[in-house]
């Protein structure tokens, strides 16, 4: 009978399109050796069952996942956002969410629900229905739902959709049922996937967003930590809306203006 972690690791190979022999050379192992671990015929030990999923990329939550199947214990902490320990690192997210502003720049988990967010995303948000913005606040929901920013998005036929394939390449990176579930509820939510022409250059266009009296155009950038050991920092990433134009950098830095006025500063 196959083992846990041999249908758990030959399942991952599948999912990232590798063969036995490119997992074997990028774990410096023989693609005998991995097919035997498949096969069920030779167990792991626990330095290559981490070879192995390292070799694969495969997420350290899924990594902990395996080790426990192979009857190991799990290597990677997965320490609470809130303790002592991270300090240093939530120092420094509200550092690079405060450098970024007047951007609108946020913090998200692996739900992408918000961890951290800086003043100009906040400003960014006014208007939303309060509920949107009860805790956890999901920023796709908060970005697509029509109680949301959809309404403010002029461009939402096609912005859905590269929020949509977006949502969905991470789903098929790591499966989660959560993401699916999600993705299922927006994709009843937004307009209907628009037709492409032969000029399509893809849907991943500036985010087109009404703010007043102005038309912001926004670009977004993620960031990930590429080093974490910790399953909390691992999963953490940072999402920024940058300006597309000049017009947009001034509009940003006038509704900083505003919200600091608001809050007194």
């Amino acid at each position: 009978m196959e083992s846990e972690v041999a249908v758990g690791l030959r399942a991952w190979r599948n999912r990232r399109r590798v063969s036995q022999l490119e997992l074997a050379l990028r774990a410096g192992t023989t693609q005998r050796h991995v097919s035997f671990i498949e096969s069920g015929r030779s167990v792991p030990g626990r330095e290559m069952v981490i070879r192995l999923a390292e070799s694969l990329q495969v997420p350290l939550r899924e990594r902990n996942q395996l080790l426990v199947a192979g009857g190991y214990a799990p290597a990677y902490d997965e320490t609470p956002y809130a303790d002592a320990q991270l300090g240093a690192i939530r120092t420094a997210l509200t550092g690079i969410l405060e450098g970024h502003r007047p951007s609108p720049a946020v913090v998200v988990d692996r739900r992408g629900d918000v961890v951290l967010a800086n003043r100009s995303f906040e400003a960014l948000c006014r208007g939303v229905a309060p509920y949107l913005l009860e805790p956890p606040v999901s920023v796709p929901r908060l970005l697509l739902h029509p109680d949301g920013l959809a309404p403010r998005i002029v461009n939402l036929a096609e912005w859905s959709w590269h929020v949509i394939d977006g949502l969905t390449r991470e789903a098929a990176l790591v499966p989660n049922q959560a993401a699916d579930v999600l993705i299922a509820e927006l994709t009843e939510l937004i307009p209907p996937r628009p037709e492409v022409g032969p000029d399509h250059l893809g849907f991943a266009v500036p985010l087109r967003l009404r703010s007043v009296d102005e038309e912001l155009r926004l670009i977004t950038t993620l960031t990930r930590f590429a080093t974490a050991l910790d399953v909390t920092v691992a999963e953490l990433r940072m999402e920024a809306f940058l300006p597309a134009d000049e017009r947009t950098a001034t509009a940003l830095r006038g509704l900083d203006r505003t919200m600091l006025q608001r809050v007194g500063v």
